[in-house]
């Protein structure tokens, strides 16, 4: 039998309205603050609040399940200086247009470096298509933006908030700023696929849990990925780059793009998909490994079957 959907109720859409002026309201304080305080509250608030939830005693988890050798009082640290990455990064959100401010050919440093733009050229100029992968490391937004200001043919895959009315507000904020845009939905693989039969590149966070997903070595324990860009690279054997944002001192930042992966293959020459995630996988964990702080803890990352094991096939 068909499902029908019923239309909202008045309540329901009153209520949305509601709240999406208050996002809007907090977007617009954010926005005279600046950049810099902004950035500095939600750090504050999240240092306060963040400690309070449910999702600290998960960061406190996967901190000491990585890091055993740390004390007690370094593992509560590093949480705390992850919830003031995430902070900040909230914070910094309404601001991501003038966040991103790299010019090649200026002499003075802006907010934003770029290391590695001869790769995003080369993505841009060499006519086929491209992946491109990243973590949620600092303010992972900035890559999508510094795509877009270069002319790169680039479609980000988001996850939408689950509150519709912040999901409004921030879907209006990356698209005054971003490239393409496609919510990870049902059905959005089909127009991923699209994308990159059009010549274009796809950028996506790989660094969260995905049930169905592959099992790949994150940190020292197993963890389930998703495997479609590497069906994606299998399919159309194109560059595959990372990408990471550093957040440096001084309200700047640093972006990093890696040069194409050489992924392993199957023996018949074609990528193989369980050892393309962990290529990529292993490189993320590179990242976080070198800035453990700017990292998102909180998620319930490692939630891979018991006893199961990542098994790569060799090239």
């Amino acid at each position: 039998m068909q499902q029908t959907h019923r239309p909202r109720s008045l309540v329901s859409r009153l209520t949305e309205t509601v709240m999406v002026g208050i996002v809007r309201g907090v977007f617009a304080l954010s926005r005279a603050l600046g950049p810099e305080r902004s950035g500095a509250v939600g750090a504050a608030l999240t240092r306060t609040f963040g400690p309070l939830l449910g999702a600290h005693r998960t960061a406190l988890a996967n901190i000491r399940a990585v890091y055993p050798e740390k004390s007690e009082a370094e593992v509560k640290a590093l949480a705390l200086a992850a919830w003031d990455n995430l902070g900040r990064t909230a914070g910094e959100y309404p601001h991501l247009g003038r966040l991103f401010d790299f010019d090649p050919d200026s002499a003075a440093p802006g907010r934003t470096e770029v290391d590695g733009i001869d790769h995003f050229l080369k993505l841009r100029d060499d006519g086929k298509p491209g992946i491109i992968f990243s973590a949620h490391l600092a303010n992972w937004e900035l890559p999508a933006i510094c795509a877009a200001r270069f002319g790169l043919d680039a479609t980000a895959v988001f996850r939408a908030p689950n509150d519709p009315a912040i999901a409004r507000v921030l879907h209006e904020i990356r698209s005054e700023t971003m490239g393409n845009l496609e919510a990870a939905r049902q059905g959005a693989a089909f127009a991923m696929q699209g994308a990159l039969e059009a010549g274009g590149h796809l950028g996506m966070l790989i660094d969260q849990h995905f049930t169905r997903g592959v099992i790949v070595n994150f940190m020292g324990r197993p963890a389930l990925v998703n495997p479609i860009l590497g069906k994606f690279a299998r399919r159309f054997d194109c560059p595959v780059h990372g990408v990471r944002v550093v957040r440096l001192p001084g309200h700047r930042f640093r972006l990093q793009l890696t040069p194409p992966l050489d992924l392993p293959r199957d023996p018949d020459g074609q990528i193989n998909v369980q050892g393309a995630m962990q290529a990529m996988t292993s490189v993320v964990e590179e990242w976080v490994r070198e800035y453990p702080e700017q990292w998102l803890w909180m998620h319930r990352r490692w939630r891979a079957p018991a006893g199961a094991q990542a098994k790569v096939s060799s090239p």
